[in-house]
């Protein structure tokens, strides 16, 4: 259950300073809204571990750093702020920003309110749902700028970001939930071959 996840915010409040400075400040993440996944963040998702700075990147690549920022929870959402980097990269995010090419925040995350997969297996189709669309506990990883228009919004249909770049993340031995709950079928087939094979045994022994 610690597979890296985005959302992406495209009618975002973001502010830059007009100054050398290199400031920014906005909402990265609102709650009571319900996503182009279907899934909708709670107040307080983010309550544990927002202590310290986090790197702000560039289309969620761990290799672009473009600056950091602090974050704090508000009853509507996570909100940021913090400082670009006086680096080609940082300067050239600055720039996309203020553009229009790259003005949009996607909010990347680690779901902490999950239980064990075995446990959503065995939950009905309609408490398995729910339970995965509505997120109540997160840790957050970091936030990043991205290309306009490729935000996960209620209306949007676009999971660009998502798809192309989640492979960056993908951790060895970590099933998805389709392959965690195939898994779990696997293993109640297994047991109920196993089972059956028992029984069998059992009367052919009586009938001896």
């Amino acid at each position: 259950m610690s597979e890296l996840e985005f959302r992406s915010l495209e009618d975002i409040d973001w502010r830059l300073d007009d100054g050398a400075d290199g400031t920014f400040e906005g909402l990265a993440c609102r709650y009571g809204v319900v996503d182009s996944y279907g899934t909708t963040f709670h107040p307080k998702a983010f309550r544990k571990g927002l202590k310290g700075q986090y790197a702000m990147l560039f289309m969620h690549s761990p290799f672009q750093p473009v600056g950091t920022f602090t974050a704090d929870e508000r009853d509507d959402g996570l909100y940021i702020s913090g400082r670009y980097d006086d680096t080609a990269a940082g300067r050239d995010a600055r720039t996309m920003a203020r553009s229009g090419s790259a003005s949009e925040l996607s909010v990347g995350f680690v779901r902490t309110d999950l239980p064990e997969w075995s446990k959503l297996s065995e939950m009905s189709d309609e408490d398995r749902e729910a339970t995965l669309a509505n997120i109540k506990g997160a840790r957050l990883v970091e936030v990043s700028q991205i290309t306009a228009r490729m935000a996960s919004v209620p209306g949007s249909k676009l999971k660009t970001v998502r798809s192309a770049l989640g492979d960056l993340y993908d951790q060895v031995g970590a099933p998805t939930l389709d392959e965690q709950a195939h898994q779990a079928e696997e293993a109640m087939a297994a047991d109920e071959k196993r089972m059956d094979e028992r029984l069998r045994r059992a009367a052919r022994l009586r009938l001896i």
